[in-house]
């Protein structure tokens, strides 16, 4: 479990995140929702250690994650699978190679130990034989697997998953959503995306906490959503779903 206790930042004298409180729970997929603004992108920097709260605290389990210095920091955060939004896949390296650099960054297993879990993770995320592939080669969903691939071939325990549908379309955004929430089950992750897709909110939105004006302004189920009674949400709501209606005319 990743919890927040009264998290406050600021930038440049102007409050973006405003007491915030929430639990993001292990073996679920838990979503974070709000407009472009909203403070989202900073909680989930937050939550991972790019930012530091003004305010507040981040515990990792039973670990006050906040109060750690950057060697103590250093073992959990071989603990944390990133996906960011584009990607992020070296370009001059092969899919093999990119998968296979936090292994030869934090690890002393041998190349064979390596080639074995890289191919372990091909596998899971349904890109067998694409080891010796550019990131040129491959499609925007291609892409996102191999980021996959990547944030788990450590065994993480949290994972975390900046706008993972950001450019796709909607078949390939589907199979992206599954593939996170598949393993979040398999290996009981702790798993926080950063979205504005509402499909991803109605398919696989386990809990979700909506961010409004920095604040956390309502935390459900995507079965409970559609029938919460905040007007700052419904309109949210309604708004990303005309949107996605608009774009898909």
């Amino acid at each position: 479990m990743i919890r927040a206790e009264h998290i406050c930042k600021t930038f440049d004298g102007h409050t973006v995140l405003d007491d915030i409180s929430v639990d993001f729970e292990t073996g679920c997929t838990n979503l974070i929702i709000g407009r472009s603004g909203s403070g989202k992108t900073v909680l989930l920097k937050t939550l991972v250690g790019l930012h530091e709260p003004d305010k507040g605290s981040v515990w990792y389990d039973e670990t006050n994650y906040t109060q750690l210095g950057f060697k103590e920091r250093k073992a959990i955060r071989k603990d944390i699978g990133m996906i960011f939004q584009g990607g992020a896949l070296l370009d001059s390296s092969t899919v093999e190679e990119n998968i296979k650099l936090p292994l030869d960054l934090f690890t002393e297993q041998s190349e064979e130990e390596k080639l074995e879990r890289v191919n372990f993770c091909l596998q899971r995320v349904r890109l067998e034989n694409a080891n010796r592939l550019y990131p040129a080669e491959l499609s925007g969903g291609m892409i996102k697997r191999v980021a996959i691939a990547r944030a788990i071939v450590m065994n993480p325990r949290y994972l975390f998953c900046d706008e993972p549908n950001s450019g796709l379309d909607p078949q390939t955004s589907i199979v992206i959503d599954n593939l996170i929430h598949e393993i979040t089950k398999e290996y009981n992750i702790t798993t926080i995306i950063n979205t504005h897709d509402m499909n991803s909110v109605m398919e696989i939105g386990e809990k979700i906490v909506y961010i409004h004006e920095g604040h956390k302004w309502w935390e459900g189920t995507n079965e409970e959503i559609l029938h919460a009674e905040n007007r700052e949400l419904n309109d949210f709501v309604f708004a990303s779903a005309m949107a996605k209606r608009a774009k898909g005319m």
